[in-house]
């Protein structure tokens, strides 16, 4: 009698508990954004008779339910806390930490990727760029920085090769040797602003610019930066400290952005308080044309950069060297649509893109 009882306790506690879920879940407000993993959450999907048929409302209710679940984050890192510490696994997710560093696994290299990559940059090179002086740089994620062999690796030599047998008309300048792990956050995928000043001198060389190395910047410490493999891996570690590197020069250039028509700051630090991604104090994030203008140049030159993420926090050391930065990111406009935009009239050419952006194919 008292197990049947128990048993019905049970089954009755186990009933309460699905439905106070499912009521809660009906409840809460859904969320837009989710700010620890960066990107947008899957919406409740709009129902149509085609859509049922094929299954695809299913599907995308089956994202939707999962994006929206209550005290989602904490489950994460329940999971990840599970996975990594009692289950022992190497990795959760292909995001692992060795030595208190966030990485996440980038593996295998992509021929055809990188090849269609190179082979836009081309395109945009035969179609703009006729008769200007072009260079082209590949940014390292940290994984290269990475030792021992316990990791699986994309191959960054056959990366690097593939990129020089398909490029034309373009100057390779190679600043992988300027770089060292200590020069990524811990807990992102992006490069620190304040120890980049060697790339840049890298650069400046390669492009025969004026070397700038003897100007002064002033470090300014913002707060602490929790980066994307914090979030997307769902564990308590330490943040990093997120710093910008400013001068009087830096303080008065202009900067607007194209697609929200309105001017701003090199570092917006209103915008920044209330990003999710503090990673956007750099030129406010990313977007598909921005400017910069410097009235203090001492030249008429212009730049062309096009860039990826990392580009943001770059390109502000390089405005010494010009009046005008025009970044152009090709992952979010079409580069069919660039004559529209862009007046090309003998600028300087720099094409900087990651390992990770040209291993994906993502440019358009």
């Amino acid at each position: 009698m008292k197990s049947k009882m128990k048993d019905k306790i049970i089954a009755i506690g186990f009933i309460v508990i699905l439905l106070s879920i499912f009521l809660i879940n009906i409840i809460v407000k859904d969320k837009q954004v989710s700010s620890s993993e960066r990107r947008m959450l899957a919406q409740m999907p709009k129902t149509t008779a085609k859509k049922i048929m094929n299954g695809e409302t299913f599907n995308e209710f089956e994202k939707y339910a999962m994006d929206q679940f209550v005290a989602r984050d904490m489950l994460r890192s329940i999971k990840s806390y599970f996975s990594m510490n009692i289950f022992r696994q190497r990795d959760n997710n292909k995001l692992f930490i060795k030595d208190e560093i966030i990485y996440k696994i980038e593996y295998p290299l992509n021929k055809k990727n990188i090849e269609k990559s190179a082979n836009r940059i081309n395109e945009v090179i035969d179609t703009y760029l006729n008769g200007m002086d072009v260079y082209y740089s590949i940014i390292p994620d940290k994984n290269y920085y990475l030792e021992g062999n316990e990791y699986l690796k994309m191959n960054y030599e056959e990366l690097e090769q593939i990129m020089k047998e398909n490029m034309k008309d373009a100057k390779y300048i190679r600043i992988w040797d300027n770089l060292s792990l200590q020069d990524y956050y811990r807990t992102d995928t992006h490069w620190k602003q304040e120890n980049l000043l060697d790339v840049i001198k890298t650069i400046q060389d390669g492009m025969n610019l004026e070397d700038t190395s003897d100007i002064t910047y002033d470090t300014e410490e913002l707060g602490n930066f929790y980066g994307v493999y914090y979030g997307q891996l769902g564990v308590q570690i330490n943040p990093d400290r997120i710093k910008i590197l400013t001068n009087n020069v830096l303080d008065n250039c202009r900067v607007y952005n194209l697609e929200k028509q309105e001017e701003s700051k090199i570092y917006d630090k209103n915008k920044w308080k209330k990003s999710s991604d503090k990673y956007d104090i750099f030129l406010s994030g990313a977007t598909p044309i921005i400017t910069i203008e410097n009235p203090n140049a001492a030249t008429s030159k212009e730049l062309l950069l096009f860039r990826d993420s990392y580009g943001s926090s770059l390109a502000p050391l390089l405005v010494q060297n010009y009046s005008k930065i025009t970044l152009i990111d090709i992952r979010y406009i079409s580069s069919k649509l660039l004559g529209e935009y862009i007046e090309f009239n003998d600028q300087d050419v720099l094409f900087l893109y990651s390992t990770l952006v040209l291993n994906q194919n993502i440019l358009k």
